[in-house]
């Protein structure tokens, strides 16, 4: 082919080309980067992209939606079941339409999930100004609302000429297909460019494939990991999202089966081992079980795997508490890699524990802390067991108990999905991962709304897998409106619709750090301005309904695993709706979480949370 071989299309038209040319390959298998395009139209979009996914929609699938953070979220989830070798892009109109999109963003690059964004923005021409919901500076006229994209993106850059577009275009699928530094991408689109002819050159629109790496760690660090791994007493896995990524559940496991070490999890990183492996101790962290926690506090190494070590992962500096601990952390991004002053394995997550497991050979922990953790691991089954069992079927049930039935119902290949309230603490705690992909957790930005959503790009990503939403009545007021973009393209979703009148999770936060759990109920309004009245007749069930889900209400325990065990089997969206009785107290924190309280207060309720408060930070540990 001529390097002048051309072809005239708009800048719109060639982007769609462009995108569905693209590929990722890893360990020789090739992937789709760009499977399909969310959008929801308006002045902005509609006469460019729009236009575009319509001459193309043989290349590009279109999938309609209904909030444009939702569609963020569905991208990110579909993104996160393929292991981020695949992504999906999204559009919108300018103003409204693309400010919607930042915290969509912000959760993919929080949690480091690859997505493309396209909002339309202004005249680059500036013909038409000021513009429809365009946003004047006064002194910077080059800025619009899609800058507010700027810091929550891994990559950003505005189209402002046609062809400005091949270098920008080239630069996007870098980051959406790195490994170490993807998250949201956005792509501003002036909505005149958008319209614009221009002469491309063919191999633009070239079959183009980017090769996801697998870096091996440095030699000289992987010396160094050996001999603190050999030396350790007390060593202990912290699993993250990064195991899931990388695909190196099996490698994982060799090391574990190699070495007896055992592994704890973060909200990402659940599922990395099967629960019942005798070396997963389930969650770590304020949200972690008894025995991951207790063997967190008495560890002398911590060895991170795939981990950005958060917070509630840390206990806000609480948790790992042995005088000598020290942290080899393996991770492919170095800023993480460094963090808690850790010795530096930077790597692939595969590569890194394949080469430990070879390196360390032969060395295995000592048997009595193999008896203790297993031990501690027994115990907390047990409770887990207390936890989920009802000894009257004919009760109303606990959320605990939802869970359990939950449990009972589900296969291997379910995926299981939650982002916020107080259902991620439990889930945590007591959820038993019978696969890599059952457990999905986002909890990274831990973003109501989130669950519904993605379960539509999960399902889009496993077709024929059952995958469940759970939701709190809290959360699925954020985001109920992809209920209908499950109906129109008939995905299967199961949600679980657990009503509790309330923020559950916050009011138990509230009540701990002493606002007594103001402005947490969904109750009426009375005479002093308290919200401590009747609960407000809202039917949530009956909401699901009139956007088209097949709706099951389950008022027992009974009827509950019987309403499940339906959904499961349904080919069309159904929901399950459950009143729960008010939480037991069986399965508190089991590590602590820094909250700051007020330091003064006229109110006892915040001046007792203070001094519980200052007792508990007294506790916090800078590790250098």
């Amino acid at each position: 082919m001529s390097a002048a071989a051309t072809r005239r299309l708009t800048t719109a038209q060639a982007l769609v080309r462009f995108l569905a040319a693209q590929y990722t390959e890893r360990d020789g298998v090739r992937h789709r980067l760009v499977t399909g395009t969310w959008g929801i139209f308006g002045h902005g979009n509609v006469a460019g992209i729009g236009q575009a996914l319509v001459e193309y929609r043989e290349m590009m699938p279109y999938h309609q939606g209904r909030s444009e953070q939702a569609m963020v979220h569905a991208a990110v989830g579909h993104a996160r079941q393929l292991n981020r070798l695949s992504a999906q892009a999204v559009t919108t109109s300018i103003g409204p339409g693309a400010t919607n999109l930042v915290t969509g963003a912000a959760l993919a690059t929080v949690n480091r999930l690859p997505v493309l964004l396209l909002p339309g923005d202004y005249f680059a021409s500036h013909a038409a100004d000021p513009l429809l919901q365009q946003l004047e500076h006064p002194v910077e006229a080059d800025v619009s609302v899609n800058d507010a994209l700027r810091p929550v993106s891994r990559y950003f850059d505005r189209i402002t000429r046609p062809e400005a577009l091949v270098a920008s275009a080239l630069q996007a699928m870098r980051v959406l297909g790195d490994p170490a530094e993807t998250g949201a991408v956005t792509l501003a689109l002036p909505q005149d460019v958008q319209a614009q002819a221009y002469d491309w050159p063919e191999e633009f629109f070239a079959d183009r494939v980017w090769r996801v790496r697998r870096p091996a760690p440095d030699p000289a660090e992987l010396i160094e990991a050996v001999r603190a791994v050999r030396a350790a007493a007390r060593p202990l896995i912290v699993a993250g999202g990064g195991v899931h990524h990388s695909e190196a559940e099996e490698a994982l496991r060799a090391l574990v089966d190699a070495t007896g070490i055992p592994v704890a999890s973060t909200q990402a990183g659940k599922g990395a081992l099967r629960h019942d492996h005798p070396a997963d101790l389930g969650g770590i962290g304020h949200t972690g079980t008894a025995v991951s926690d207790a063997l967190a506090r008495t560890a002398d190494l911590v060895i991170g795997v795939g981990t950005r070590y958060s917070d509630f992962t840390t206990a806000s500096g609480t948790l790992f508490q042995h005088p000598d601990v020290r942290f080899l952390n393996l991770n492919i991004t170095a800023f993480d890699a460094h963090k808690l002053a850790g010795g530096t394995l930077v790597c692939d997550a595969r590569s890194g524990l394949t080469a430990l497991t070879e390196a360390l050979s032969g060395h295995r922990v000592d048997a009595a802390y193999e008896t203790e953790y297993r031990a501690g691991k027994a115990r907390w089954a047990e409770a887990v067991e207390a936890a989920f069992r009802a000894d009257d079927d004919g009760a109303v049930p606990t959320q605990t108990q939802v869970l359990g039935a939950l449990d009972a119902v589900v296969g291997d290949e379910d995926v299981v999905i939650n982002a916020a309230g107080s259902l991620p603490g439990d889930l945590h705690k007591l959820w038993r991962a019978r696969s890599s992909r059952q457990y999905h957790l986002e909890y990274g930005y831990s973003c109501m709304g989130y669950e519904i959503p993605a379960a539509l790009g999960v399902q889009q990503a496993a077709p024929g897998t059952p995958v469940w939403a759970l939701v709190g009545d809290g959360t699925y007021l954020m985001n109920p409106t992809e209920i209908v973009t499950a109906v129109q393209e008939n995905l299967p979703v199961k949600l679980v619709l657990v009503q509790n009148h309330g923020y559950a999770s916050i009011g138990g936060l509230s009540e701990s750090v002493g606002a007594e759990r103001f402005g947490t109920d969904y109750r009426h309004r009375v005479a002093d301005g308290s919200f401590t009245g009747a609960p407000l007749p809202v039917d949530l069930a009956a909401n699901a309904a009139s956007l088209g889900m097949d709706v099951l209400r389950a008022k027992t325990v009974r009827e509950l695993r019987e309403a499940l065990s339906t959904a499961r089997a349904a080919s069309r969206p159904t929901c399950v709706y459950v009143e729960t009785a008010p939480p037991s107290a069986a399965l508190p924190a089991q590590a602590w979480w820094d909250v700051p309280v007020a330091e003064v207060s006229a109110r006892e309720a915040a001046t007792d949370a203070r001094a519980a408060y200052e007792r508990a930070v007294a506790d916090r540990r800078r590790h250098l």
